[in-house]
């Protein structure tokens, strides 16, 4: 029986999928949309959204900028540090926190898109595309 045992293996180690689900996202945030199989889209969701939420946490204290308290800024570098642990460029973390948070500040969840494409020719793996809501038309700088 699989009771509360949740999230997909994907055939992978553990640790084979910590950096999948890393490099996904990451990816994810430096282009704003990537394609991937469905059964990979709907997982990174989890992560992705997670990550984000890192993000949209301190986006009124980043906002302060030199105002912030010494408190308020150990806030945003602990955000930073834990978003850190998923995003794995200094670009896409940089974008996560000037780009995708203020963006997404006034959102309650539901971050991502996911929109089906086509079978993959080889395998004929469903594939799917996966987005940032009102993103994917702004590429990373």
């Amino acid at each position: 029986m699989r009771h509360r045992k949740s999230g997909r293996k994907l055939g992978r180690k553990s640790s084979h999928r910590t950096a999948l689900w890393n490099n996904l996202v990451t990816a994810l945030l430096t282009h704003g949309r990537i394609e991937t199989t469905e059964p990979k889209a709907k997982e990174l969701r989890r992560y992705a959204d997670a990550t984000i939420s890192w993000g949209i946490s301190v986006h009124a204290l980043t906002a302060k900028g030199d105002k912030a308290t010494p408190e308020e800024r150990g806030q945003i570098v602990h955000a930073r540090r834990m978003a850190r642990q998923t995003v794995k460029t200094r670009e896409a973390l940089d974008r996560l926190f000037t780009e995708v948070a203020p963006h997404f500040a006034t959102r309650k969840g539901g971050y991502t898109r996911i929109l089906k494409t086509r079978n993959r020719k080889g395998d004929a793996a469903p594939m799917a595309y996966v987005e940032l809501v009102g993103l994917t038309g702004q590429p990373a700088a």
